[in-house]
């Protein structure tokens, strides 16, 4: 019965993938921090899964949370820190450090599909199967380096795989979490929604979120929202007499400059000139499709 416990294995052979540490562990302190561009073990690549718990990753200035069930994949070094802040609850995790050039291939792949989180259940066969490789260390007593890389390439194989599988066409778990998405933005353009915001009501990360969306829609998500507010604005131009300011800010539009500026790029006029052109556009209301 595997205990929690880590495993690390040291080489000199740089011709081929070798598996540098493997474990289980439950953190308790807040000493837990490692920052990718200060430690002095370079040249290989992370990958930590929560199963309980959580920690934080901070990477290229964008801070994820990670939740049960969320993987990281960083290269050391690598701009990333990641992290526990003591909440009373253990973040219990799995791990594995990997050195090679196709190691880096394949974190380079992954992270550029699914950006530096993913998502997988705690019985996917990415996460299996790195039980699996913790197993055979530590009730087999397999160390043989070839037996190891053999393991371990097999591993990343299935992190490719499902990474392409998670990446296909848009299926219905997808299209759901578009609509989510969308609803999310119609019903709160006033307020000022960031992609982190988003991400987060719709449980995904914004990478991947990102990649649905110009996927499906063939633009952005932020996208989608400045067309709904263009959207708003024209009807309160056309149907009330609000301060053209009050306008933009009922709106989403954090100051009227902005507003400005995005109104003109996309009806080829100020909001001023929209308003007294009421004859030349006759309508109420302007819809871009989606």
């Amino acid at each position: 019965m595997v205990s929690p416990s880590s495993y690390a294995f040291r080489s000199d052979d740089h011709s081929i993938l070798t598996l540098d540490s493997v474990g289980w562990q439950i953190i308790q302190s807040a000493e837990y921090s490692f920052a990718g561009e200060d430690r002095p073990d370079c040249g290989h690549v992370i990958f930590q899964y929560t199963l309980s718990g959580q920690g934080i990753l901070e990477y290229e200035q964008q801070r994820f949370t990670l939740d049960q069930g969320t993987g990281f994949l960083v290269k050391v070094p690598s701009r990333h820190r990641y992290y526990y802040t003591d909440n009373g609850t253990p973040w219990e995790i799995l791990w594995l450090n990997l050195r090679g050039e196709e190691a880096n291939r394949i974190w380079d792949l992954v992270i550029g599909q699914e950006g530096p989180v993913i998502h997988r259940d705690a019985d996917s066969p990415l996460i299996l199967d790195l039980w699996k490789l913790l197993s055979m260390i530590a009730e087999e007593n397999v160390i043989d380096k070839y037996q190891l890389s053999s393991t371990v390439y097999e591993w990343m194989l299935t992190l490719v795989k499902t990474s392409r599988e998670i990446n296909k066409d848009i299926n219905e778990n997808s299209i759901s979490i578009i609509l989510k998405a969308k609803r999310f933005m119609k019903e709160h353009y006033a307020s000022p929604i960031t992609l982190d915001m988003l991400s987060e009501h719709c449980g995904v990360n914004k990478h991947y979120l990102c990649r649905l969306f110009q996927k499906s829609e063939q633009s952005p998500p932020l996208s989608y929202l400045r067309d709904r507010r263009v959207e708003a604005a024209v009807t309160l131009l056309r149907t009330t007499d609000l301060p053209i300011q009050d306008v933009g800010k009922q709106c989403g539009f954090e100051s009227p400059s902005y507003f400005g500026k995005v109104f003109r790029e996309y009806m080829s006029m100020t909001p001023k000139e929209y308003r007294m052109k009421k004859f030349e556009f006759p309508y109420d209301a302007i819809y871009y499709h989606e």
